[in-house]
């Protein structure tokens, strides 16, 4: 039987597109391109020189930095050699750092730089299978337990192409081969086990319905170790034979630059990602006056009507046609330009709860957004929206050659080839998630006539009042985040009598709402921003919500959440208890008396 790997197409498009680019890096002044034949050799040198250091069939590799390509090759190396690979988070502490290369049985790490090796020092003695440090290219370290890129490399120098090929050979489709640890919102994070088949029959799928092909290129910035990003950057690009070009650190200051550079026609970006973008063209675009406002303002409405259309696989015709081809020129053009996307075909966004007015703003100038749901334990895609098919609102149809099915309490359940094999070393967590064939995500929602999925929340997120009312946050905190200013919302109910939220501020619309209120002192307490924010509240979300779910009071935050003091995870989902807990005595206020 011909086994089908990740590890087995890459040899192909060694052999086959040789001399074609598979990833690039952005030097002083330009990118440079690495072919395919020369990712295949690297990924082998690694493998070799794991196999010389002792790597067994079956052990771990982990991996401590951003983006580089030394991630994937390093990656893609422990699975050749016959073992399992995992990410670390760069936000992670030394302890959290220890837990997942303990847990995962990791011998090997591989570090970006002086600060993240200096997080695995400090818990070395904690550590008594690693075996190694390696080095990404350009840190250097003093240690007898490092080996610099170069070195590592070298040392596989004398393992022989047959003992790499009989590993090849010997890797089957149910084996471990990616440790994708959960964010641990409410508690120490799990490994979720994928095996070859898992990421292969994923990647492959997700190509296919997408459309995606040889001919586009996208840009890894995003975590790699998280289940959607390592997709898109590694197994979806072998698969498809794409080209990834890896964005220049620290993204904040470069991916602007990065994307103008690169224009990707392959976009992945989370929510909050996906919000600052829209942000920054909004404010761009509340700058303009007189006759550049009234066109902004008309280009949008026609881009609106356009969308509606092309969601249903349909094109504008007629004036629509006419009309919408001038907006591109006159606006939508200059929109896309800014940010870099006038090539983009598919830009999803996943990984938490977006608003709709997001996704509908990004349609309405133009870029094909739409939204895709699911988990680390599914590989990434369990339903999702087309550019050609795109209900907003919703998560889109299921994925084809699986089945997303709802309990009897509105649990969302998957079953196909996608679903994980387990939590590493937990069997009751994997009893629990997996039972009667079928994944149980622990999200609730509902289908619409036509099989569109819907979120309406967590299973463990829901509030119980005091009163025993059962209230999804979910949507109250979608709603009040579309009030303009808002970055988040945190809902607050919890064996109380009524609903309160917390919020906190959008600096660059907060900064032009105290400019034209002539708000001088600080802004989060300041009378006008209350009142703003109560109006808003009380015309724009209360009357979308029955009487028990309405925020009866709220508090303004003097700042954001952050991944740094622990309220957001490394994917920017927030962390309730935590956030609870940092703002203990603003909720207690709220309840004064009451």
């Amino acid at each position: 039987m011909t086994v089908d790997t990740i590890l087995h197409r890459l040899h192909e498009n060694g052999r086959s597109r040789a001399n074609v680019p598979a990833y690039y890096i952005r030097t002083r002044d330009h990118w440079v391109p690495t072919t395919w034949k020369e990712y295949l050799e690297e990924v082998r040198q690694a493998a070799k020189a794991l196999v010389a250091l002792g790597f067994e069939k079956g052990q771990g590799v982990c991996i401590l930095g951003f983006n580089r390509p030394e991630w994937s090759i390093l990656d893609l190396g422990g699975l050749l050699a016959g073992g399992h690979a995992t990410g670390i988070y760069t936000s992670n502490s030394p302890q959290e750092a220890q837990y997942i290369v303990h847990h995962s049985e990791a011998t090997f790490v591989l570090v970006e730089n002086e600060a993240q090796w200096q997080k695995i020092n400090e818990v070395r003695e904690q550590l008594p299978k690693l075996k190694h440090v390696i080095l990404m290219k350009g840190a250097n370290v003093d240690d007898e337990l490092v080996l610099d890129w170069e070195s590592f490399m070298a040392v596989g120098n004398d393992v022989s192409d047959e003992e790499i090929d009989k590993r090849l050979n010997s890797l089957e489709p149910g084996q471990l081969a990616q440790l994708i640890y959960t964010s641990g919102t409410t508690g120490p994070p799990k490994g979720v086990m994928l095996s070859h088949n898992n990421i292969a029959w994923t990647a492959k799928m997700a190509i296919d319905l997408l459309g995606i092909t040889a001919s586009d290129y996208t840009v890894s910035y995003l975590p790699l170790s998280h289940i959607a990003e390592q997709m898109f950057t590694i197994h979806a690009a072998i698969t498809a034979v794409y080209q990834v070009y890896y964005a220049q650190f620290p993204p904040a200051e470069h991916l602007n630059n990065n994307f103008k550079e690169v224009q990707p026609t392959l976009v992945f970006g989370v929510p909050r990602v996906w919000e600052r973008f829209c942000d920054g063209v909004k404010a761009s675009m509340a700058e303009a006056t007189g006759a550049k406002a009234k066109i902004a303002n008309w280009a949008l409405g026609v881009g609106a009507e356009a969308a509606k259309l092309t969601h249903q696989g349909k094109e504008p015709t007629g004036l629509l046609k006419i009309q919408h081809n001038l907006a591109e020129k006159l606006v939508f053009s200059k929109v896309k330009e800014g940010l870099g996307l006038n090539r983009a075909k598919f830009c999803i966004t996943a990984a938490a709860p977006i608003s709709p007015d997001i996704i509908k703003f990004f349609n309405s100038v133009n870029i094909p957004m739409f939204e895709l749901y699911g988990q680390s334990e599914d590989c990434g895609p369990t339903t999702t929206n087309l550019p050609h098919a795109n209900k907003v609102g919703t998560v889109g149809r299921k994925m084809p050659g699986s089945q997303v099915l709802l309990d009897e309490d509105g649990e969302i359940m998957v079953e196909g080839p996608h679903v994980f094999q387990g939590y590493f070393k937990d069997p009751a967590a994997t009893e629990a998630a997996l039972y009667g064939g079928r994944l149980h995500s622990g999200d609730l929602g509902q289908f619409d006539e036509d099989g569109y999925l819907t979120i309406v929340g967590r299973k463990k997120e829901i509030i119980i009042t005091s009163g025993g009312k059962n209230i999804a946050p979910k949507n109250i905190e979608a709603a009040l985040k579309n009030i303009p200013l808002v970055s988040q919302a945190v809902v607050i109910g919890e064996k109380r009598r009524y609903i309160t939220a917390l919020i906190t501020l959008d600096p660059v619309s907060t900064t032009q709402f105290a400019n034209k209120n002539n708000i001088t002192g600080t802004v989060h307490d300041d009378p006008k921003l209350i009142a703003f924010m109560q109006k808003n509240i009380d015309e724009k979300v209360n009357p979308l919500f029955a009487r028990v779910e309405q925020v009866r009071d709220f508090r303004i935050l003097p700042r954001d959440f952050t991944v740094e003091e622990g309220e957001l995870t490394p994917t920017l989902k927030i962390k309730r208890r935590i956030i609870n807990e940092h703002f203990e005595g603003e909720i207690e206020s709220m309840y004064e008396g009451g």
